[in-house]
């Protein structure tokens, strides 16, 4: 079953044949689809820009996206409403997980429920099972103990108090006196509020490549890196995947604004056009992009591995920004471009149509992307 073309590149190939540049035959020979294939892209987008009758997918899932919002809503609201008496307490999340049930029983889900009061299902299933831990009551008992300390001595604060409690025979380290006094406003009156320090965030990957820019299989290694350049418009951002394999740009996606979300299309859109079975690695300087909790959950749902190299370390992805290079002498300095949709076609026009299908590479033999990976699958064994 062949598998779908992810939606930019869809608006970017309709976009394209509109300009009447080529034929719809060439053009959809150019972009690796079928003729049909293309001329439903256009109709169904001339509906959506109303240019025909008839109802987009927009529409209905708009509609329903609507119909459960409104839901979700009246399911807050009623949590709100019932939860005031709480909100006016100063009181713990578990005084108020009794709520959770009573409103369970009148078919709100428990999940709405926890994340509009503010704490995790986890933390409320077990509370349901064990109501009063073990640790809840030495937590208790030695909160009692440390405000006795303080109050003997207002100047202590949690080391001192950790010290007394040893010696008082209550066995507790000092990380959890610390969580227990701050939890409890339990602070010296000498204490000094701490200034405010930003440090370079810690890679949340090892370089697994170290350099090594090769591969034996397609899907094997992914070179993913951002880019950007001005328009009169503003600049815009482009990010990109390669399989090291092939050298082809197998996902790509481009924003106005460099955010987490354009790293994790750009993912998304080569898993859902490579389809790998798992196991690939995913290489990356230390961009936030590439550090953010979303782009680290989607390698983790898609099963693939990350790696990422040193900070200002440019030869650690030293084959993605060899790409960049090409990109930047063929396309975003040979003029000055006015708006971000021109250079957004332009860049993928170049990707899709030159690079991809008539530039041909030294180190695959002479042979374009598409030629190469073509040639390598008819001759692999089924």
């Amino acid at each position: 079953m062949p598998k779908a073309f992810p939606p930019e590149f869809r608006r970017d190939v309709v976009a394209v044949a509109r300009r009447g540049d080529a034929p719809i035959t060439q053009i959809a020979k150019d972009f690796g689809i079928s003729d049909s294939c293309l001329r439903n892209w256009m109709h169904q987008a001339d509906i959506a820009d109303g240019n025909r009758p008839g109802v987009t997918r927009e529409e209905s899932a708009e509609l329903r996206d609507l119909r459960k919002r409104n839901r979700l809503l009246e399911q807050e609201n009623e949590i709100l409403r019932r939860a005031a008496a709480y909100f006016a307490r100063d009181i713990g999340p578990k005084m108020i997980y009794p709520l959770v049930c009573d409103l369970a029983a009148d078919k709100i889900p428990v999940a709405v429920t926890c994340r509009v009061l503010g704490f995790s299902k986890q933390a409320f299933y077990q509370w349901k099972c064990d109501p009063v831990s073990q640790r809840d009551w030495d937590d208790a008992h030695l909160i009692n103990a440390a405000l006795d300390v303080h109050r003997d001595d207002p100047a202590f604060g949690y080391r001192f108090i950790a010290d007394e409690l040893a010696d008082a025979g209550l066995a507790a380290g000092r990380n959890r006196v610390a969580r227990l006094c701050s939890q409890q406003r339990i602070w010296s009156v000498f204490a000094k509020r701490r200034g405010m320090h930003r440090r370079a965030g810690p890679p949340v990957h090892d370089d697994l490549v170290q350099r090594r820019f090769t591969s034996v299989a397609p899907n094997t290694l992914w070179l993913t890196d951002i880019t950007e350049h001005p328009t009169g418009e503003g600049k815009l951002y482009l990010c990109a995947i390669k399989d090291v394999y092939s050298n082809r740009i197998v996902g790509y996606s481009i924003d106005a604004r460099m955010r987490s979300s354009l790293a994790v299309t750009a993912l998304r859109n080569a898993v859902a056009l490579r389809g790998p079975a798992g196991g690939t690695l995913v290489h990356s300087d230390r961009g936030s992009q590439f550090r953010s909790h979303k782009f680290v959950k989607a390698l983790r749902r898609n099963g693939l591995t990350g790696s990422m190299g040193r900070v200002g370390a440019c030869g650690d992805n030293a084959a993605m920004e060899s790409f960049f290079a090409l990109l930047q002498k063929n396309v975003l300095d040979r003029r000055r471009w006015a708006t971000r949709d021109e250079l957004r076609l332009a860049i993928v026009t170049w990707i899709e149509r030159t690079y991809h299908r008539r530039r041909r590479q030294a180190r695959l033999g002479r042979l374009t992307p598409i030629e190469f990976e073509t040639l390598h699958k008819a001759t692999q064994p089924a």
